[in-house]
């Protein structure tokens, strides 16, 4: 019998147990896990990037959570030796059309509270990044890079030296919901708790539905699919340059980044993935794919956006198409510059209407708390919702 039992090892999942523990010590919690370690999904692979909170409309989940989650983030890393780098970034308007959306992340980004951004012309573009292509941009300072798996297993060891319990290769496939004890069913056992948190990333929704609250959405599984660029060629990149994003979808474009550990990536596209957990092109699960197809959410999405879907599925495809999406912001890339680098899936959550949800969502009730939707930027974000869900929790204890 537990106080609190997290269901998800991610990133969030073990923030939201540290952030519990680090307020009420004698909390006891028990940590469940699908897979063999730690941040095997969302935060194990992304591009590893800590944003700025530039995007994310003011007063959001996602922008408060993202300015908070990343000073959280910073002392986390400085307290436990844990390696980053503030490189900063520029966002680039390749043309005057794209100059409009541009001054409204920049005042986005002066609403969220970023300070010493700079407007860059052509040849101040030219001073960060020498090779790339553009009308206008920004240098933003604030945004880093990191190994957020580096965070995961720091965060893993201090949850187990606080007392907590973490089981590997535990998947829920029940909930019995009671008035005072809610009972988690694994494919290896059953495990009591007083309060459930669930942070089960790409089978958040299903996990939920477990539960009294049963949220009217999916989850769509979009798979990004990387590029690196070849050694000879990183030179290329000097750090991370980011297009302006299309306002109507939840994704940044394809962008370069220096990688922490060495390497720098190109992409991701967006593609619908075949299965919840489908990395490669070939992983195909019917059964998931089926029920993607049949969400009422996703046929309107699709029916609205078929054009922009077939264009990213041809450039999963076509490595001459993504080469040509990239020459947007670096006219000298070549194919021969580019080799296939790895692949993240993000959880998108989708209404019924076809709103695909664009800021954080949390459902709770008196003994749950479901987070529904925590997409990029979660990783940065990840303390900060761990400190809102801990309050949830603890008010409740």
């Amino acid at each position: 019998m537990k106080d609190v039992i997290v269901i998800g090892g991610g990133i969030v999942g073990l923030a939201s147990a540290w952030k519990i523990l680090e307020k009420a010590p004698n909390t006891s919690i028990t940590i469940l896990e699908k897979e063999s370690g730690p941040a095997q999904h969302q935060t194990g692979n992304n591009s590893g990037v800590i944003h700025s909170g530039l995007y994310y409309k003011p007063g959001s989940l996602k922008a408060t959570n993202c300015i908070k989650g990343y000073h959280l983030l910073l002392d986390f890393c400085q307290k436990e030796e844990i390696k980053y780098d503030l490189c900063g970034k520029i966002v680039v308007a390749t043309d005057e059309s794209e100059l409009p959306y541009l001054t409204t992340l920049h005042e986005r980004g002066v609403q969220n509270g970023l300070t010493d951004m700079i407007w860059l012309d052509q040849v101040g573009l030219k001073e960060y990044e020498p090779h790339v292509n553009g009308v206008k941009g920004i240098y933003v300072p604030q945004t880093g890079i990191i190994d957020y798996k580096a965070v995961c297993k720091k965060l893993e060891q201090k949850l187990l030296s606080a007392g907590a319990v973490i089981h590997y290769n535990h998947k829920v496939v029940k909930i019995n919901n009671g008035t005072d004890v809610q009972t988690v069913i694994t494919n290896q056992g059953e495990f009591e708790g007083k309060l459930i948190v669930n942070c089960a990333g790409l089978y958040s929704d299903k996990v939920a539905k477990m539960t009294p609250l049963k949220p009217d959405l999916k989850i769509v599984p979009f798979r990004g699919e990387y590029y690196q660029l070849k050694k000879e060629s990183e030179h290329l990149v000097k750090n991370l340059i980011y297009p302006v994003p299309d306002p109507n979808f939840p994704f940044l474009g394809v962008h370069f980044t220096r990688m922490i550990n060495g390497g720098v990536e190109a992409g991701p596209n967006a593609v619908l993935a075949f299965q919840r957990e489908g990395y490669k092109k070939s992983d195909i699960n019917l059964a998931e794919l089926a029920e993607t197809l049949a969400w009422p959410g996703f046929q309107k999405v699709a029916a609205k956006y078929w054009r922009t879907g077939f264009g990213e599925m041809y450039r999963s495809f076509s490595k001459a198409a993504f080469t040509k999406a990239l020459q947007k912001l670096i006219p000298e890339i070549k194919e021969s510059d580019l080799e296939v680098g790895g692949a993240g899936v993000r959880a998108q959550a989708c209404d019924r209407n076809g709103g695909l949800l664009d800021d954080f969502h949390i459902l709770e009730d008196e003994h749950f708390v479901n987070v529904c939707n925590a997409p990029s930027p979660a990783a940065t974000s990840s303390l900060a919702i761990g400190d809102e869900i801990s309050k949830r929790v603890l008010a409740r204890m």
